[in-house]
């Protein structure tokens, strides 16, 4: 955006001839002059030090909020009966999979966020979630150790931006890793 250029003088009279046909709608009211004499307070005569302005740095746009996560955690949300049967019995076919065992936390972590845009971005509702079995709530703290990833999976759904997306976890079936893979029902798009 260019700065305003201003007006040429024929412009100014122009401006100054229409400005002076017009009549406020709110007139202020005229106050009577009065002489009064300035009082000088003694610290006005002294020379004032004027602070220069500091540069104040524009605070950085904030992200979007994340969506709150839901009240009911995700491996306790309901589903109607017949998910529930299929889902014990084993006889749902995941519509897609997605192996995250052996891998690193970061790497795990990446992989688990761009296989469920992958899911989503093919219409499944299934989703096999391979992360290898449990070791128990100190394994999470180790990092790297066997069992890590299970330990960080349910944070890391919850928290993160496909959480509204799942509908409920569950344990899958034996036939389709048992402890160590847990299925992710997904939300139907509308």
């Amino acid at each position: 955006m260019s700065a305003p250029r201003g007006l040429s003088a024929e412009e100014a009279a122009l401006w100054e001839r229409l400005a002076a046909t017009v009549e406020p709608l709110h007139p202020k009211p005229k106050l009577p002059l009065v002489a009064v004499p300035p009082v000088v307070p003694e610290k006005a005569l002294q020379p004032k030090r004027v602070k220069a302005p500091k540069h104040v740095p524009v605070p950085p746009r904030q992200p979007p909020v994340p969506p709150a996560p839901p009240s009911v955690p995700l491996d306790r949300q309901g589903l109607d009966s017949g998910w529930e049967r299929k889902l014990s019995r084993g006889t749902t076919a995941p519509d897609f999979t997605l192996d995250l065992h052996g891998a690193s936390l970061d790497a795990a972590h990446a992989r688990l966020d761009h296989g469920l845009i992958q899911a989503k971005a093919m219409g499944a509702r299934v989703v096999l979630l391979i992360t290898g079995k449990p070791r128990g709530a100190a394994a999470a703290d180790r990092g790297e150790k066997r069992g890590a990833i299970r330990a960080k999976i349910l944070d890391w759904l919850a928290a993160g931006a496909h959480g509204p997306d799942i509908a409920a976890i569950r344990t899958a079936h034996r036939r389709h890793g048992g402890d160590g893979a847990l299925y992710l029902i997904l939300r139907r798009r509308r």
